[in-house]
């Protein structure tokens, strides 16, 4: 059984005339196009280490099937705000598993969008810990409610935005969660 032991946050923005090339630009500018991605649902591994980008790609190696909760999201009208966000919710025990989760959005900036996705995460989080919160609140109250339960250490996101490039070529904005294993 292959539980990952390390993960890191990546992002990256590419643009091309061809949608495919657009997304290996966004591949590479997050630095993980030289691994076959393999992409998973949404749980972050019990005991698993959030590392730095530099210290999760110097461990893997080209070629590599790598797993990854990947958010993606392109375009090639002009101007066209895009976003791609993960959102993460860790539980207070180390040995419990905690939540990604993946959010692709148009019109919306990366601070809303991110904020989106840790929402998210913190939601599916707090419904398997039990944790009573009225859904109709906003983010940040129940972000308070979540932590003050002592069952939700932390939450927090990463994405990556792009305006759609003026002379339509494709822009693809990626966010991803790499695990190591």
């Amino acid at each position: 059984m292959a539980v990952p032991s390390k993960i890191f946050f990546t992002k990256g923005v590419g643009i091309h005339k061809d949608r495919l090339a657009s997304f290996e630009l966004a591949l590479r500018k997050a630095g993980i196009e030289k691994f076959n991605l393999v992409y998973v649902s949404s749980i972050f591994p019990p005991l698993c280490k959030q590392v730095a980008p530099d210290e999760g790609l110097r461990i893997l190696q080209p070629g590599e099937i790598t797993y990854c909760v990947m958010a993606k999201n392109d375009t090639n009208e002009p101007n066209r705000l895009i976003s791609a966000a993960i959102g993460l919710a860790l539980p207070k025990e180390s040995q419990e598993y905690g939540y990604l989760s993946e959010h692709h959005a148009y019109g919306e900036t990366a601070e809303i969008a991110g904020e989106y996705a840790e929402d998210l995460a913190a939601t599916m989080l707090a419904t398997t810990l039990g944790i009573e919160f009225d859904i109709n609140q906003a983010w940040q109250e129940r972000e308070q409610i979540y932590k003050a339960s002592g069952k939700i250490i932390r939450t927090t996101h990463v994405c990556q935005s792009a305006t759609g490039d003026k002379c339509g070529l494709w822009t693809t904005a990626i966010a991803a969660a790499v695990f190591v294993m």
